[in-house]
């Protein structure tokens, strides 16, 4: 299994932080946000500091789903439903059918060049380009993992979708959900690092772990789902399993850029730090709830197949 240690900066105090379980017993949202038309803007304060405070805690169990490219277009069925080609080019991987039309319904019906072929989720990143070219991850390794409260963790119920990042951010500090790396070098950055010949660009993107347990979404696609150093707050009770993206991309250098939208137009040239992800759950109910109780609940790391590696 490849896995590397991950580059972060305060990896010591992020450890502790999260090892603590230092109980805050509810989360106040910010408000609704944007309209649901838009792309969800900046993080509040305390959502910012716990994204902080989870990167660099370790899976203690996990299981993982394996996935190539599927496709890119402009489009985004959890921010702009229905409206074919209006969002910034993204990539997708998964579920090959996404588009702006997308639901549960038309998911579970479809395929996925993913491994396990269970999991017929939809995931999207915006698409990087290097000199104006678009570029195809490598590979995709989706990491489903505990790193609290494993065995209270439940299934992500089908339906379920959020959105994680800034594609807004116009400064690194707007955006703390972007993490850039090369491999086989631990330093990170929230924007584009120029890696070295010999090694590739990669990012990894986290997603939340607590959940309302009501709401499949809400109007900015982030408040019925938390980050959370610690158990969970009150107003979010059900510990998920923390999604972590690996994606690798077989490029290094400088010439880089994501798909974005500058100044209300969509462009090909946006920055690193306005990095980004989607999520809409269409696992298998039964295969998926079968790796939470083999894998995530006991505390164990299994592989592709959701069985004990």
């Amino acid at each position: 299994m490849r896995r590397r240690l991950r580059g972060v900066i305060g990896a010591t105090a992020t450890t502790i932080a999260v090892l603590a379980i230092g109980v805050v017993v509810s989360y106040q949202p910010a408000g609704a946000g944007p309209q649901h038309g838009s792309h969800p803007g900046a993080v509040d304060q305390q959502q910012a500091q716990a994204i902080k405070d989870q990167v660099g805690a370790l899976g203690v169990s996990e299981f993982r789903v394996a996935c190539t490219s599927s496709h890119r277009a402009g489009n985004d069925p959890i921010v702009f439903p229905g409206q074919t080609g209006v969002s910034h080019v993204h990539e997708f991987f998964g579920n090959r059918s996404t588009n702006a039309n997308s639901t549960i319904t038309s998911l579970k019906a479809a395929t996925t060049n993913c491994n396990p072929v269970a999991d017929l989720s939809a995931y999207w990143v915006p698409t990087l380009y290097k000199n104006g070219q678009p570029v195809a991850p490598e590979s995709v390794t989706v990491y489903y993992q505990g790193i609290h409260d494993m065995a209270q963790a439940k299934a992500p119920p089908q339906g379920l979708r959020y959105v994680v990042g800034n594609s807004k951010a116009v400064s690194p500090a707007e955006n703390p959900s972007a993490r850039w790396s090369c491999t086989t070098q631990s330093p990170s950055s929230p924007d584009f690092l120029n890696c070295p010949a010999g090694t590739k660009l990669e990012t990894y993107l986290d997603f939340p772990t607590c959940w309302d347990g009501r709401n499949l979404d809400s109007a900015n696609h982030r408040d019925h789902v938390v980050f959370w150093a610690g158990s969970c707050p009150s107003t979010h009770p059900v510990v998920l399993p923390r999604l972590e993206l690996l994606i690798t991309y077989p490029v290094n250098g400088g010439g880089l850029s994501l798909g974005g939208t500058v100044n209300g137009v969509n462009t090909t040239t946006a920055p690193g730090y306005t990095f980004h992800g989607d999520f809409m759950n269409a696992w298998d109910a039964n295969e998926l709830q079968r790796r939470m109780t083999n894998c995530i609940n006991p505390g164990r790391k299994c592989g592709t197949d959701g069985n004990p590696a």
